[in-house]
């Protein structure tokens, strides 16, 4: 399970503080070695505190991965580059960790599932994913934002999906001449 290191207490967002979520399950996750805490923005090379940032007015997370799109802070800086290699980090470390499932920071540039902010400064949101929460989901990772625990959960309990071709006739096992000694067959 990679989740947003602000959101397990880190003092990691852009204003030096964290934005804990304490709950049973993310204390159960803890306690079963499930978690792989990451910051996009730190990993990314930025510094904490930073300024505020956010993807363009108009554009989204998908232009900014095209190389279509910035993000920038409210000086006009662009910081684009951190966000997009904090993303990839991020890959990284869920492809290293076998994780497929991530807990991220709603809103948020890189974090952000269902909405972040849109590009003025002014608190608004837009609908849409982050750089981070984009780039995983494009990679098979179940995405789900703090206020889904339950489901992050659910699908983290659930078995992955069987991706092997299914059998053909003339593929099957002889097995046996007693079905009985067969052993019982894992799926």
């Amino acid at each position: 399970m990679l989740v947003s290191a602000c959101l397990l207490g880190g003092r990691v967002r852009f204003d030096g503080r964290a934005k804990t979520v304490a709950a049973d399950i993310v204390d159960r996750w803890r306690a079963e070695g499930r978690i792989v805490a990451h910051c996009p923005e730190v990993a990314g090379g930025l510094p904490v505190p930073r300024p505020p940032a956010e993807i363009e007015p108009g554009a989204d997370a998908r232009a900014v991965l095209e190389g279509r799109a910035r993000i920038l802070t409210p000086d006009g800086e662009d910081v684009t580059r951190h966000f997009v290699a904090g993303a990839r980090a991020a890959l990284a470390a869920a492809a290293g960790n076998g994780v497929r499932t991530a807990l991220l920071k709603e809103s948020s540039p890189s974090c952000g599932l269902n909405r972040v902010y849109d590009g003025t400064f002014t608190g608004a949101t837009a609908p849409g994913p982050g750089v981070t929460a984009l780039l995983l989901q494009d990679h098979g990772i179940a995405v789900f934002p703090e206020s889904e625990l339950e489901a992050a959960d659910a699908h983290l309990r659930t078995p992955p999906a069987d991706t092997r071709p299914p059998a053909r006739a003339h593929d099957a096992p002889t097995g046996p001449a007693n079905p009985s000694q067969a052993a019982p067959q894992m799926r």
